[in-house]
């Protein structure tokens, strides 16, 4: 698999690493396994489905997990809108495939600029959020490196527009659990 050839040269001094992370993730392409899996979470990662119906499921316990319901649906409302609309328009890097490719599964392809990925941003953010209000962290970040990984396993994303998400949604986690903190 060859990528196309990236605008400018902003993009040129990943395309190796982004190459090198391709390669070693395409033995896992086409095993029914870990494409059931990675489709499943890329499209249960479109407009933060995931994220949403796990704060719901939590909420019900009522308390901090109500009000982290609220607080993370804004927040990832606030996200979508700031990386969709205002971060990807800094960037014109194009996906690793054209949307007419065939894939194995339809998936939803976004439009806008492959970097940073807002999957990845998304998961990351909600993570943070929501392993705040639970003793077990660990099932969210999991859940979360599944949804940013499958990014890359459907080639919709970079290993490096994954990575950038990734970090991207650590900063706003914490700037949203420092600006509207969870309380007892």
């Amino acid at each position: 698999m060859s990528y196309p050839p990236q605008a400018g040269s902003d993009w040129r001094p990943l395309d190796d690493l982004d190459r090198l992370v391709d390669e070693a993730w395409e033995h896992l392409r086409g095993n029914p396994f870990f494409d059931r899996i990675f489709y499943t979470a890329s499209s249960l990662g479109d407009w933060s489905l995931l994220w949403h119906l796990l704060a719901a499921l939590l909420s019900v316990r009522g308390g901090r997990h109500k009000r982290n319901f609220f607080r993370t649906a804004t927040a990832l409302a606030l996200e979508s809108v700031f990386v969709n609309l205002i971060i990807k328009s800094f960037f014109r890097r194009i996906r690793p495939l054209e949307p007419t490719h065939d894939r194995p599964h339809n998936l939803r392809i976004p439009l806008t600029s492959s970097f940073p990925s807002g999957h990845a941003c998304s998961a990351f953010l909600a993570a943070i959020l929501l392993g705040e209000a639970t003793k077990r962290r660990w099932p969210f970040w999991l859940l979360g490196a599944v949804v940013a990984c499958s990014r890359i396993h459907v080639r919709i994303h970079h290993a490096t527009d994954v990575a950038g998400g990734m970090i991207l949604g650590v900063i706003l986690g914490k700037l949203v659990k420092s600006v509207v903190p969870l309380g007892k």
